[in-house]
């Protein structure tokens, strides 16, 4: 099956399983656009902590970056600086700077909001989550006036590891305490959002096309779905 193949059978495969109880979503290219906010948030926390601005150094960096979209930034900055003092500081100039971008203008995938609101209005649960800080996290939904939009939000931190570990998708399914893992679904553009969901047991784990990822990656890392944009979710899930 060549891969346009697969994501068109992916696109086209029916729910089965238990009723679907909560969606976890993701925030930064499911949701919320991205617009290349995070390659230059993290361009301004590499030329913080000293790494040349051209090269194969950064080209290296850079390229780990996308590949890791969707991870606890704090991670990704220690799996490329090695030192804590150094990914502290990188994490540090890439919140300042991502926490300019947003005051310059976020804006929400189109349609995202009116899709959370059908899905919350069925019944069903849904939690935000990030790989971003809770601090980052909450200047995005105060941007997007969306405080109420969604049941809950989560991000990693002291007590929660980010993706692509489980937690954040299990302590979603613990505090709307659904009945069944089964009956959660995960929904990202990431690879890393995938293997999350997938490690956590969700019965839908979908990949959507708006963001980091092309089709084929999410594919490969075990999507359940793939779908078009958020706006697509409530048509997969309601039922």
């Amino acid at each position: 099956m060549t891969n346009s193949t697969a994501t068109q059978a992916l696109s086209e495969t029916a729910l089965v399983g238990p009723a679907i109880e909560l969606v976890v979503m993701d925030m930064a290219g499911t949701t919320v656009a991205d617009d290349g906010l995070v390659i230059d948030a993290f361009d301004a926390a590499a030329t913080a902590v000293g790494l040349a601005e051209s090269g194969e150094d950064r080209d290296d960096a850079r390229r780990y970056v996308l590949e890791t979209m969707g991870q606890s930034k704090i991670e990704v900055f220690r799996a490329l600086f090695g030192a804590e003092d150094r990914a502290q500081a990188a994490n540090h100039a890439f919140e300042a700077a991502y926490d300019a971008r947003i005051d310059g203008g976020v804006t929400s995938v189109p349609g995202a909001a009116d899709a959370i609101t059908q899905l919350r209005e069925a019944g069903v649960a849904v939690v935000l989550t990030t790989g971003f800080s809770p601090a980052t996290q909450h200047r995005i939904l105060d941007a997007l006036e969306w405080r109420t939009v969604a049941d809950a939000y989560l991000a990693p931190g002291d007590s929660f590891r980010g993706r692509p570990h489980p937690d954040l998708v299990l302590a979603a399914a613990l505090q709307c305490r659904v009945s069944d893992m089964a009956a959660v679904a995960v929904v990202g553009d990431t690879a890393s959002d995938i293997r999350s969901g997938r490690r956590a047991g969700a019965s839908v784990v979908a990949g959507v096309r708006t963001g980091a990822h092309r089709s084929e990656v999410l594919i490969d890392a075990g999507a359940t779905h793939i779908l078009d944009s958020i706006t697509d979710l409530p048509s997969l899930v309601l039922r």
